[in-house]
């Protein structure tokens, strides 16, 4: 229906889940469960858990980059885009810091670990059991909003790759009146319905998280004259960190894509030589 519609309906679903956030963190703060001592960790922290939730944490800052992938839709992208990563990288870092502080207080690292709803958990042994269905609510809405960001920036990364002959042209389209890539949007959709309706979220996030790791790792390569070396490492060693499960199928599927790119490539160069023989 349009980009205008889509960031509407962003700011909606913004609006609602930080309403949601904020009352958990209120309703685990004032309440009479709160325990500093549950702040420390203890010393059963290793470096591979640090290191793999380290990895996994990428999956929840991704946001940011889809803001990139929407600047040939933003009113002066030169300025508006280099402005926009940082406050949403830094509003999303408080917004996690004051959740996961509060969360902490009420239920300590081993319930926060054992937790399979940490939010409602928290708002229970608070105290505050009224708050169980909002919070519940508040996390449909949220995963909404990761599935439309999910849509539009993905969308457009096709569309660039359409453009470029590296997927079909055809996903290429841009609607007449929308003005959005309408064909790439409905393909995302559906790959992104399927995968939400028959997979496990936290192998996805996984998943997710290799991939992104990943392709950080070849910006980093890309930009060697710069010396990159550190961001590189970085991410090579949290995405080998992650569960093997989601390391075996990342690594899978981009070996699978780069084989078909390597295919293709060879076989266009073969049908230039015979043209021009």
């Amino acid at each position: 229906a349009g980009v205008h519609k889509s960031l509407l309906l962003t700011r909606i679903i913004v609006a609602v889940v930080l309403a949601v956030l904020t009352a958990v963190v209120v309703a685990s703060l004032t309440s009479g469960a709160v325990d500093a001592a549950r702040i420390d960790i203890g010393t059963e922290a290793t470096a591979g858990g640090v290191l793999q939730a380290a990895g996994l944490l990428f999956f929840a800052f991704a946001g940011y980059a889809r803001i990139a992938t929407l600047g040939e839709e933003v009113f002066d992208p030169a300025r508006t885009i280099p402005r926009a990563i940082p406050m949403a990288l830094g509003i999303t870092l408080v917004v996690y810091a004051l959740v996961g502080f509060s969360v902490l207080l009420v239920l300590g690292p081993d319930g926060l670990a054992a937790a399979g709803a940490p939010l409602t958990d928290a708002a229970r042994a608070a105290g505050a059991d009224w708050l169980v269905p909002v919070v519940r609510v508040g996390a449909a809405v949220a995963a909404l909003g990761s599935l439309l960001a999910l849509i539009l920036g993905v969308s457009r990364t096709t569309l660039a790759m359409a453009r470029d002959h590296h997927l079909p042209h055809a996903l290429a389209a841009v609607h007449p009146k929308s003005k959005v890539a309408h064909r790439a949007e409905l393909l995302v959709g559906a790959i992104v319905a399927i995968a939400a309706a028959t997979t496990d979220v936290r192998g996805a996030i996984g998943f997710s998280s290799f991939g992104i790791l990943a392709y950080y790792a070849i910006a980093n390569s890309s930009a060697w004259t710069l010396t990159p070396i550190v961001g590189l490492t970085g991410c090579l060693v949290l995405a080998f960190a992650l569960p093997l499960l989601s390391v075996i199928s990342g690594a899978a599927v981009l070996f699978v894509g780069a084989a078909a790119y390597q295919g293709r490539r060879t076989l266009a160069s073969a049908a230039r030589w015979r043209r021009s023989r």
